[in-house]
């Protein structure tokens, strides 16, 4: 009689078993990391439209504060820097979206002409895929943020909304 060699059904379906039980762990956990990094990117994002806003009030001192995000950037590859593309911000994120996370800013409170303040916005792109946490900043350039319970994907620009969020620690 000849021995046959090889793997039996039963054996291959245990590993395939084993395969999908432990791809089932790992899944949940990196779209936990991924929205993690998600998240990190959207405060960066934030803490450089604050710098950003600082300095088109500089640059543009008769302006305030920008009046939309789009001010704060330029187009892709050349940009010559006016009040209404400031160059001050990449492409990508005066678009308003960036690594799954909605992007805005408004200048308010026009005093003389030039706005007086400014809110700074990110909201999840799609909630509980991109991210779960919204964050904001005002003037004070301190980040702040939001559990996200009403599961919004558009960024706040309102002055009021954000101050009652928590700072970012």
């Amino acid at each position: 009689m000849r021995k046959h060699k090889g793997f039996s059904l039963i054996e291959l379906l245990i590993v395939v078993a084993i395969i999908l039980i432990i791809a089932a762990i790992a899944i949940p956990n990196l779209l936990r990391a991924r929205i993690a990094a998600n998240e990190s990117s959207a405060v960066s994002s934030l803490r450089t439209i604050n710098t950003a806003e600082i300095s088109y009030q500089t640059a543009y001192p008769t302006d305030g504060f920008a009046a939309a995000l789009t001010n704060l950037g330029g187009a892709a590859g050349s940009c010559s820097p006016s009040s209404t593309t400031a160059c001050l911000i990449d492409s990508t994120l005066s678009s308003g979206v960036k690594s799954g996370y909605n992007f805005a800013a408004a200048g308010a409170n026009p005093i003389n002409g030039a706005n007086s303040t400014y809110t700074a916005g990110a909201a999840p792109g799609t909630y509980n895929q991109t991210g779960v946490r919204q964050f904001c900043a005002i003037e004070d350039a301190v980040v702040r943020w939001d559990a996200n319970s009403g599961k919004s994907t558009t960024a706040t620009t309102t002055s009021a909304t954000c101050v009652g969020w928590g700072a970012l620690q």
